[in-house]
């Protein structure tokens, strides 16, 4: 949809039936190219009052200086790690994440990563078998969920559904957060250990990561942490590339120090030339894209435009 002028900029993907609730009540213009476009962004701006964008648009000090207008940015996903939050307070503008809309889509994301894990190769032997191969000896060595302890470092409400999901299978839980109070019921609801770092590393069999990419979480999983973990453990990332040393889970992986890991997330996307991930064995690699699915995509597109609409009729 475009419109002359607009009020409402949409620079990235968003569902059709949001975009066309935010049309018919404001002129608005949606443009996923925008987001690979600064200078049109920028000019697509000049009279808007709403920004929509998802992960691709850093908004920070010169994007919002192009936007003088500007009231209200609508995220669609929850972290906010692309957005100069300092920037926008400076600005008056209002900052509306998606928050927990998609916490379902990526809680199970984590759960199928580590059952696929666990299983080695059975869910990639499709091609094997079609051309005649039979490769059962070596594929019915997987292992089984039930009866093995997680680790969810952040225990926050998708580490939480994480937790619940894990205990429907049978695992036994553990968790990691020191900023989540030991009397928070978050703990007694699923019901949850609370651990250490270094106790939950080194007893779980499968790690998963649930903390905001921020400067105190990067690196969390460095080689020293990989190297505490037991051989035999899989390790699950969609919370923030840098939260995980690549070149070391890599080098860890190459050397069967652990037994897998799925990254959904990565420092850089896409990943650059030469990425030591690349060619790693026992790594599932996915486009972040854990936190979407056609139902996360409508609920996500479905509260933002709801809530921008109403910033809007406030301001």
């Amino acid at each position: 949809m475009t419109a002359p002028n607009p009020t409402i900029v949409i620079a990235e993907a968003m569902e059709a039936a949001a975009v066309a609730a935010l049309a018919a009540a404001h002129p608005t213009l949606h443009d996923p190219r925008l987001a690979e476009a600064p200078a049109r962004l920028a000019g697509a701006l000049a009279e808007a009052r709403a920004l929509i964008v998802r992960d691709r648009v850093q908004v920070d000090a010169t994007l919002l200086a192009t936007a003088p207008r500007l009231a209200v940015i609508g995220r669609l996903g929850a972290g906010l790690h692309a957005i100069d939050l300092a920037a926008c307070r400076a600005r008056g503008v209002e900052v509306i994440p998606a928050t927990g809309a998609n916490a379902d889509s990526v809680a199970e994301y984590v759960m199928l990563a580590i059952g696929q894990l666990l299983r080695g190769g059975a869910f990639a032997a499709t091609a094997a078998v079609a051309s005649g191969a039979w490769p059962r000896a070596e594929l019915g060595r997987g292992r089984e969920i039930r009866g093995k302890t997680l680790g969810i470092i952040g225990f926050g409400d998708i580490g939480r559904r994480v937790a619940r999901l894990a205990r429907a299978f049978g695992m036994h839980v553990v968790a990691h957060d020191p900023v989540l109070p030991e009397g928070h019921a978050g703990w007694t609801e699923t019901p949850t250990e609370r651990l250490a770092l270094a106790a939950l590393l080194a007893r779980s069999d499968a790690v998963t990561l649930h903390v905001p990419p921020v400067a105190a979480t990067r690196g969390l999983l460095s080689a020293a942490a990989i190297a505490a973990m037991k051989p035999s453990a899989v390790l699950v990332n969609t919370a923030g590339g840098a939260v995980v040393e690549e070149a070391a889970l890599a080098a860890a992986l190459r050397t069967g120090r652990i037994a897998g890991a799925a990254l959904d997330i990565f420092e850089a996307e896409p990943l650059p030339p030469g990425s030591p991930l690349a060619g790693c064995p026992n790594l599932i690699l996915s486009p972040h894209v854990a936190g979407m699915t056609v139902e996360s995509n409508s609920r996500v597109s479905t509260l933002i435009a709801e809530r921008v609409l109403v910033a809007l009729a406030m301001g």
